[in-house]
């Protein structure tokens, strides 16, 4: 062997632990391949070769990375017909196709392919990953793997349909990590209507993409690499390019029924997940049945609705929560075809499946779209947007609407058929009252401009007279408001002043709506200072968050929070509604929660029998679903740093909301961990590798969020001490008691009566897998919704977690300000400075 191909053997084994010593360029037809040799693309990017997956002693036919640490398999030939042994073979027969020996010299796999002539072929390994089959006089085409997908898609690779061949690429999932043959999942584009991709189980579907090309490209791909979807007579497919060839990623379905992109990270030599679909319990494909939609934020209410001029089928099992069975037209006796009907908008959502939409027109103006639509008795709905800047296209829909999403601001707007009376009804609604009396209002409206004349000056007169009353008593308030050093001026909160949704109030309004910061309106104590409950001149309750002079947090802590607070809106976070900023007083004002905090609850022998088990599921939903917002799907990639029992606040319906931004951190987009010298929040709920080195990530919130679920199904606090084990702490007894198969009798016994045993374990398992002691092992936030939403999702056994052993913490050891529960504490941030 020479000294190149020596160092090509070394480089291979130290660098990528792979066993093949010896590798080629091109497979002519007087060459083979045998076990422990390899097939090399010529920048060395990817290697075609024998390996086994996992644990398996079965051994594969396939390509994989060469630059990746992790041996990962992109394509295997023979994945439904493993070989026993290592004497599997390669090569090309005397008909020039590729052909696959085991060990008794039998045909495994073959190109099978015509090949015309006498003219020998030869196969190459491409860069892309792409393996070929050529002749060799004239370089033609004979075969490529790119045609035949396994479980991946790689950039420049094609899914779709070929139709002159009638060739049809598609993904298929593998049936577990030891075996790659064909699984239960595929991923395939449904060419009919207009064209969209299909996740089927089985033959089944499981969830539908957008149909093209409705949604907006630009809008939904990342920077570094473009999509491209072609569409004519002879092919319709889809395939993505990189912009950078030196970035290594994948698309993967997964055999959970997952699709997943993946980008190699060669900082940490690991795989990092780019996104997923399905992403909301709402894709899962008819989940809502026919002529409904489904909203993925309604985590605590029921996520289906009905169209308009539709109602459930069976009222029953909506109220039961099961929407499968969808919605019918409700005067079904009556003809919606030349009677008045017409269209009702709903806006913002994800087109149904376009498989069976009846025409697309990518030239069609509005109006005519339309007047097409109405034109056809059978058409049910029409989706029209602007293509390009200069086309408008019209989808059209007949039979069934089916997976229907609810976005917030990528949808479009579907314009569903309805009748004559429910148009009517529709129409008044969106006309409002001045439609509807037109004549009344041309008698009444002097008289109302008139009223709302007095009405203003009796205001200002008002308002100018409890301003003399609050300067008349301010002198007498304990607090200072001229200015000092230190101070946070306007300037320093411009961003504030001009948000659309965040009012600047003024400390006189603020002592009028505290009743002068009276005891009897103190809701609570925290790191900040006290919260005060407060209701302004319009009557809305508010909650005050006032910073005091000795608290530990700051003006930092303060500018924080109300900087990023102000830009974050979902269900499941607390709403800030302004804030007020004199001299040295600075205050946060939020919604008033009517039910306080989950603490308040679980934590009290008396309220937590109020808390059933559902209830306590959908607040563990609820907070899954605003960290994942934190994290993934709001525009600002945010890492809590204090989530705990205390701040995760309940209104009036128990629907939880996560507050105190105080101590949280923006990321930027590619960034996945920071480090502090400044340690702060809550003992207990604090992750390892945050309370200890200072470094903290996502997957510091998701060790929070797995305490907050231990306490919640147990209702003990994590600090708490056990008589037989007076070392261990609440993680280190549900480890304990985990590991002898005994886990239920540590569940509050308050929901005994309501819990199913099944659903409590998995809680109890995912939390495990939540606080295991090194970050790179616990679930992202994405997969702990998935985990939870879906009990077909199978969980890995956790490792041991982190702090199992620990002395309790008595109430004089909490750090700075934790009470023993909080009483609608916006504000409550534990602190521990170093």
């Amino acid at each position: 062997m020479d000294t190149e191909k020596m160092l090509k053997c070394l480089m291979l084994v130290v660098l990528f632990f792979f066993p093949s010593c010896t590798s080629i360029d091109t497979l002519t037809a007087n060459q083979s391949i045998k076990d422990g040799q390899s097939l090399m693309s010529k920048e060395k990017n990817f290697a075609l070769g024998f390996f086994s997956p996992g644990n398996s002693s079965h051994r594969f036919l396939g390509i994989w990375f060469v630059k990746v640490r992790e041996q990962t398999a992109v394509w295997i030939a023979n994945r439904n017909d493993p070989i026993n042994g290592s004497s599997g073979v390669l090569s090309i027969n005397k008909y020039g196709n590729l052909i696959l020996y085991d060990s008794y010299n039998r045909p495994v796999w073959s190109t099978d392919v015509s090949v015309q002539g006498t003219t020998s072929s030869v196969a190459h390994l491409l860069d892309s990953g792409n393996l070929v089959l050529v002749q060799e006089s004239n370089n033609k085409l004979l075969w490529q793997s790119f045609d035949y997908p396994t479980d991946t898609l790689l950039p420049s690779m094609k899914l779709g349909l070929n139709r002159r061949t009638g060739l049809d690429r598609y993904l298929t999932s593998s049936k577990s990590q030891e075996d790659p043959g064909v699984g239960d999942y595929s991923y395939k584009l449904n060419p009919t209507g207009s064209p969209q991709f299909f996740l089927y189980n089985g033959s089944t579907p499981y969830y539908c993409s957008w149909p093209w090309p409705w949604r907006s490209l630009a809008a939904t791909t990342p920077a570094d690499y473009s999509i491209n979807f072609v569409y004519n007579q002879d092919e319709i497919s889809y395939f993505y390019i990189l912009d950078d060839p030196t970035i290594i990623t994948r698309v993967v379905l997964e055999n959970s029924g997952s699709l997943r992109q993946f980008a190699w990270n060669d900082g940490d030599n690991q795989w990092k997940e780019r996104y997923v679909e399905p992403k909301y319990r709402c894709d899962t494909y008819g989940l809502c049945g026919a002529y409904s939609k489904c909203n993925p934020d309604n985590v605590n209410k029921f996520e289906c609705s009905c169209l308009p001029g539709y109602e459930p089928k069976s009222p029953r099992d909506w109220y039961l929560r099961n929407g499968s069975g969808g919605c019918v037209r409700k005067q079904l006796g009556l003809s919606m075809c030349g009677n008045g009907e017409g269209f009702a908008k709903v806006a913002q959502l994800k087109p149904p499946d376009a498989s069976k939409a009846a025409w697309i027109d990518l030239s069609m103006s509005s109006t005519e779209c339309e007047k097409a639509c109405l034109r056809n008795c059978s058409c049910t709905a029409y989706i029209r947007r602007d293509i390009d800047g200069k086309r408008t296209g019209c989808l059209a829909y007949y039979g069934k609407l089916m997976g229907s999403l609810e976005y917030t601001n990528e949808g479009l707007d579907l314009y569903v058929r309805v009748d004559a009376t429910e148009l009517a009804k529709y129409k008044e609604k969106s006309n409002g009252f001045l439609d509807k009396n037109r004549k009344l209002v041309s008698v009444l409206l002097p008289v109302a401009v008139t009223m709302l004349l007095v009405s203003f000056l009796a205001y200002m007169w008002l308002r100018k007279k409890r301003k003399t009353k609050v300067k008349r008593k301010l002198p007498h308030q304990s607090f200072n408001v001229t200015t000092t050093k230190g101070s946070l001026d306007g300037d320093e909160l411009k961003y504030s002043s001009r948000h659309p949704d965040l009012v600047v109030f003024d400390l006189s309004s603020m002592v009028a709506a505290t009743e002068n910061f009276s005891l009897g309106n103190k809701l609570g104590q925290g790191g900040f200072g006290s919260v005060f409950k407060g209701q302004l001149s319009n009557g809305q309750e508010i909650a005050v968050k006032r910073l005091s002079k000795c608290s530990l947090q700051g003006i930092e802590e303060f500018k924080n929070e109300v900087m990023l607070i102000a830009k974050l809106q979902h269900r499941n976070l607390v709403k800030v509604l302004g804030c007020c900023i004199q001299g040295e007083e600075k205050m946060l004002i939020y919604e008033y929660m009517q039910n306080r905090s989950l603490d308040f609850f679980i934590f009290d022998h008396t309220r937590r029998s109020s808390l059933n088990w559902v209830q306590r599921f959908e607040i563990i939903l609820g907070i899954a679903r605003g960290i994942l917002y934190l994290h993934q799907d709001s525009r600002l990639r945010i890492i809590h740093r204090d989530l705990k029992t205390s701040n995760v606040l309940l209104d009036a319906e128990m629907n939880p909301k996560i507050s105190d931004f105080g101590m949280a951190r923006m990321f930027k987009g590619d960034q996945i961990q920071d480090r502090t010298t400044r340690v702060v929040g809550t003992y207990g709920y604090m992750s390892p590798e945050y309370a200890v080195f200072g470094r903290f990530s996502r997957k510091s919130d998701v060790f929070s969020f797995g305490v907050v679920v231990l306490e919640i199904i147990t209702g003990k606090k994590n600090n708490v001490s056990y008589q037989d084990h007076p070392s261990l702490t609440l993680i280190g007894r549900v480890w304990e008691l985990w590991k002898e198969d005994r886990a239920l009798e540590i569940v509050d016994p308050s929901v005994k009566e309501s819990y199913v045993s099944d659903e409590v374990l998995r809680c109890i398992h995912i939390a495990l897998l939540c606080v295991e002691e090194d970050a790179g092992d616990r679930p992202t936030t994405m997969a702990v919704l998935l985990m939870l939403s879906s009990e077909a999702t199978a969980l890995p056994s956790p490792k041991q977690p982190a702090f199992i052993f620990g002395r309790p913490l008595n109430e004089s050891d909490s750090v700075v300000g934790q009470p023993s529960y909080s009483v609608n504490q916006v504000t409550i941030t534990s602190f521990q400075a170093r």
